[in-house]
């Protein structure tokens, strides 16, 4: 697409720096239907080019971008318009991601799946009333679409008394596994929802960079009897996922 064709010009006369006219002139091409849609944003040496400012400029604008999740940058392809899938959930009711996704009619696949034995953290053992001198089982998912792009990196901790083990499995439903093939009926849940930086482990997982902001979602899982079940931190990329809780408002007196 030609912009040369649209409103988007620079004024260097203007008392307004260039990075931040770049940046609105980023937020105006971002909109356009045909980014919107996938199209690959213009490269930054020809926006520097048509803007007649360094590709610093043009970075710096990106970055913050970038960082608010609203573009997403890949090595050797380009730039796009981040695309946002929003899914509803309720404070009434909860359940696993993949019976979030599915209700929504978005189909997730295990892009990673990892178990192993790890010893507690303080958080942990303070949830399960255990000490770190024993083992507990870890289960990491990593979870996306079928085109390829991660959503969500989960880390899951079980009590030990649940007996869960590596040849579970772990294709299923979550919480349906647990009641099916151990019995437990999960009940309800406690959570810390805020939003952070991914870090460069876990971004690289997710496929973005360090910088990238989450939502990073704690879960205290309990069953019938109000027993622990499951200790479980999910990070979401915040280009794929948007948190919308609908709330009645309480009667007045």
């Amino acid at each position: 697409m030609n912009i040369l064709n649209q409103d988007f010009t620079i004024d260097h006369n203007s008392k307004l720096p260039l990075h931040v006219q770049v940046e609105e002139l980023f937020r105006k091409l971002i909109k356009i239907e045909v980014y919107k849609k996938g199209a690959l944003l213009p490269k930054e040496v020809d926006l520097a080019n048509l803007w007649g400012v360094s590709r610093n400029t043009i970075r710096q604008a990106t970055n913050k971008l970038e960082n608010e999740g609203l573009i997403i940058r890949k090595k050797g392809i380009g730039t796009r318009v981040a695309e946002k899938k929003s899914l509803v959930t309720g404070l009434d009711h909860w359940y696993s991601f993949t019976r979030e996704m599915q209700e929504k009619g978005i189909h997730v696949v295990n892009q990673l799946l990892k178990t192993t034995q790890v010893v507690p953290n303080e958080v942990i053992c303070n949830f399960f009333q255990c000490t770190p001198d024993k083992k507990i089982f870890k289960l990491s998912k990593l979870k996306g679409e079928s085109s390829g792009d991660p959503i969500v990196y989960f880390e899951s901790y079980f009590h030990p008394r649940i007996g869960i083990d590596k040849d579970d499995d772990f294709n299923m439903p979550l919480y349906s596994m647990l009641q099916e093939e151990h019995g437990i009926i999960v009940h309800r849940s406690r959570e810390n929802i805020s939003a952070c930086q991914v870090g460069s482990v876990i971004g690289k997982k997710l496929k973005v960079s360090a910088s990238f902001p989450v939502l990073k979602r704690e879960r205290f899982v309990y069953d019938i009897n109000g027993k622990p079940v499951e200790y479980n931190v999910g990070y979401y990329r915040s280009d794929k996922f948007t948190y919308t809780i609908d709330i009645n408002k309480s009667p007045e007196n």
